[in-house]
């Protein structure tokens, strides 16, 4: 369900390196990545191994070369680990702090939000606790500027992620998860068979169960 591939080279040229879940470090596989293609799912790529550095979010699509990616706003020009994002179906939700460690105002947030200085009079955000859903942060309010993916877990200090300086003024749930599949699927009774090429389950099985009560309505 989740797949991206990593080229050496621009427009999906040279060695390549396919990768359908967390990898810490891609320096074992390629030289370097000057383009990517998105299979399906969701990505997060770090500028450095580990997971370390800046960030950015890839979505189901091709990305052709670095400078294009750049203009979308990615702030670094090479790839050296990725993160796949999990599908999450559900509420969201997240407490973020003014200070370290849990400290200073707190606010809880279950949608997106554009500016937590004109939302919630918070001039900073260095901490925050997710509870349920998979979140970004931006740098700029908005949803500008540098990102960084925040699963469900306890975040006392952004410093410690190697976030040191960086105000984040902003945040949005990712839910735009392309979950697609193959469904293949064979009525016997009327030798008919519908097959749907990168259509979500829910689709074939809602299609399915409309027909069989169709064909039961007829006889």
């Amino acid at each position: 369900l989740f797949q991206i591939i990593f080229y050496e080279e621009r427009n999906f040229q040279g060695r390549s390196y396919e990768c359908m879940s967390d990898c810490s470090d891609m320096s074992s596989y390629l030289s370097r990545c000057q383009s990517c293609r998105v299979e399906s799912g969701c990505f997060m790529v770090y500028e450095r191994p580990n997971y370390m550095g800046m960030q950015f979010f890839l979505r189901r699509g091709e990305y052709h070369d670095m400078q294009r990616m750049m203009s979308m706003g990615m702030m670094f020009d090479t790839i050296r680990s990725c993160r796949m994002i999990p599908y999450h179906r559900g509420q969201f939700r997240m407490r973020i702090y003014e200070r370290e460690n849990f400290g200073g105002q707190m606010n809880e947030l279950m949608d997106d939000c554009d500016n937590i200085m004109e939302r919630y009079r918070m001039s900073d955000c260095m901490s925050c606790n997710v509870m349920d859903g998979h979140w970004l942060m931006y740098e700029q309010p908005h949803f500008r500027g540098r990102m960084m993916y925040l699963r469900p877990g306890e975040y006392r200090s952004f410093r410690d992620m190697g976030m040191s300086g960086t105000r984040f003024m902003s945040m949005r749930r990712i839910t735009d998860i392309s979950m697609t599949s193959r469904c293949f699927l064979q009525h016997t009774n009327s030798q008919q068979t519908f097959e749907s090429h990168h259509l979500p389950l829910i689709y074939c099985a809602a299609h399915w169960v409309n027909h069989f009560k169709l064909q039961s309505w007829r006889r």
